[in-house]
């Protein structure tokens, strides 16, 4: 394998791919392949459990039901030191939704405490509504505001831990705090679907940018591209929701 590929390796897409949550790593590969970077992706399924954690450049999770986000994580804590040490050594790791709660001490469902991988000391409760619908958030990490969906159930606290952004509309990561997702080193964990980094570009580039200053600290950074679509559909969404806050 060339060592310029990007390894990236998506966790149980099997039991957790939600609201079409392989786009995120299509979007990456895509991303990458216009810029001519090679990509691998390996899949970390329940048939599969051989993969080397600490090959990967970009770990990703997706969300899933209750039960098959129970399953997931009984499979992931055997993996838990390797994915702490992934983590703290700056591996990049992005985790949706059910993957999103995984990261933390525990998930209180409405039936039971399921324990979670203890990577963030973040923790989430079972709320009596879900909280649905689509979402604009304003990131610290750049202009461009993130569009997403959410469909949660969970109410996650984070802490002191910095926020993915301030919520423009939606509701977020519990719906009274006034922000969504979590950012801790080279992992960011969110709520919002969709799938998530296609209209998303430059959250989608930072990610890829994280992982390949990793590979490489003399990175001269992600060669520009054509971004009129997704900048497009990024807007429309914006537009529709939180206009007034842009």
């Amino acid at each position: 394998m060339n060592e310029n590929t990007v390894q990236i390796i998506h966790l149980y897409p099997d039991l957790l791919n939600l609201y079409g949550d392989k786009g995120n790593i299509a979007c990456m590969v895509k991303r990458l392949n216009w810029r001519g970077i090679q990509t691998n992706v390996q899949l970390c399924t329940n048939q599969d459990h051989s993969i080397d954690l600490s090959s990967a450049d970009i770990i990703f999770v997706g969300g899933g039901s209750d039960r098959e986000q129970a399953l997931v994580c009984s499979l992931l804590l055997k993996k838990k030191e390797e994915l702490i040490r992934y983590v703290e050594n700056d591996g990049v790791l992005v985790a949706v939704c059910g993957g999103y709660q995984l990261l933390g001490k525990y998930y209180q469902t409405a039936s039971e405490k399921i324990e979670g991988l203890g990577l963030l000391d973040i923790y989430t409760d079972a709320g009596k509504d879900r909280l649905i619908g689509n979402v604009v958030l304003q990131s610290s990490l750049f202009d461009q505001p993130i569009a997403g969906f959410e469909n949660h159930a969970g109410r996650t606290e984070i802490g002191d831990y910095t926020p993915l952004g301030k919520v423009l509309y939606g509701h977020g990561n519990n719906g009274t705090s006034g922000f969504e997702g979590v950012i801790y080193k080279n992992v960011i964990g969110t709520y919002l679907h969709g799938p998530l980094l296609p209209k998303n570009p430059k959250l989608c580039d930072y990610i890829l940018s994280c992982a390949l200053k990793r590979k490489d600290a003399n990175f001269p950074g992600l060669k520009p591209i054509d971004d009129t679509l997704e900048n497009q559909a990024n807007t429309y969404i914006v537009n529709r929701f939180a206009p007034e806050k842009k």
